[in-house]
């Protein structure tokens, strides 16, 4: 049997340590390097094989919702019986174990995703853990997966938010007046809304690329031919307008309007991310994948948010 030893020489400059091993090998961990120790497995698969149910392939409908369309694996799709908004399954549990929420280690299926070279830290790209992500992540991991808008937050008649076709989305809008309002759509004990998280922007093109509804040139470098980008007249159009649009049935995430996340830029900053692209973006300078800082306080034309579930 092959034995090695984790000591205080072995862990310089390391902040978490995660040790693989195969079977036949053997791990001492010295008390100096235990307490960095976050996780020990013997095979990288076994991490997340008994943590990420299986029911992805079977999602959830919640109370108050109706299935319309979809396969698991290429956009299933459900409806609020109440007002008709529409909301597609991320099967989380289907992905490749390459997420970060950290910046240093990429070993979780629901995470960040360094698509364009990112550096993810407490300076740069970070996504602040707070009890409501802490209790997303239980919740993805339980089900195998969440719920995202299928199309962009527009605003009623009624006065209320809505994720419909052939809606105007709404921009003009802070990061801070998003959040607020993502949180107003479900408030029930056993399903809430909230603002996208980063891990959960780059969750999503993670799946349209395991899923091959596009390869990653299309979702991190030219993504000019799958939304609203730099049209001629430059304006914005309705949401669901063209099925061209549309990744396995989530309409326009690429332009139209890119969408306020809650990762921050810089752990102690007021700034927040930017994904994607918007109608008087070029779609190659801003594919889908692009992330940019904005103070959390602005608003532009061409900006506006989704909503995403928390089933309890």
């Amino acid at each position: 049997m092959k034995r090695y030893v984790l000591g205080s020489e072995t862990i310089k400059g390391c902040a978490e340590i995660v040790l693989y091993a195969e079977d036949g090998v053997q791990w001492q961990v010295e008390e100096e390097a235990s307490d960095k120790l976050i996780c020990k497995a013997f095979k990288a698969e076994d991490i997340f094989k008994n943590i990420y149910s299986g029911n992805y392939v079977r999602p959830v409908i919640p109370e108050g919702y109706k299935y319309v369309a979809g396969a698991w694996n290429e956009g299933f799709t459900i409806e609020r019986e109440a007002d008709g908004s529409q909301f597609v399954w991320v099967p989380v549990g289907s992905l490749p174990a390459n997420g970060t929420l950290d910046g240093i280690n990429f070993i979780e299926k629901f995470g960040r995703r360094n698509f364009q070279r990112q550096m993810f830290s407490d300076a740069k790209f970070h996504e602040h853990m707070t009890p409501a992500l802490a209790a997303q992540m239980e919740s993805v991991k339980n089900y195998g997966g969440f719920y995202v808008s299928a199309f962009n937050i527009s605003m009623g008649n009624d006065g209320k938010i809505h994720a419909v076709k052939g809606a105007m989305p709404m921009t003009n809008i802070s990061c801070e007046a998003a959040k607020q309002l993502a949180e107003t759509f479900e408030t029930g004990k056993t399903l809430k809304s909230h603002l996208l998280y980063g891990a959960e922007y780059d969750s999503i093109l993670e799946w349209l690329i395991a899923s091959k509804a596009h390869n990653r040139r299309e979702i991190t470098s030219d993504s000019s031919r799958l939304g609203n980008f730099a049209n001629s007249e430059n304006q914005l159009e309705k949401t669901g307008s063209n099925e061209n649009w549309k990744m396995n049935n989530i309409y326009d995430l690429a332009g139209n309007v890119n969408e306020w996340t809650m990762e921050q830029f810089g752990k102690a900053s007021c700034d927040r991310i930017v994904r994607g692209g918007g109608y008087c973006h070029s779609g190659t300078a801003f594919p889908v994948a692009y992330r940019g800082g904005e103070r959390k306080n602005s608003f532009y034309p061409y900006t506006g948010f989704r909503v995403a579930l928390e089933i309890k």
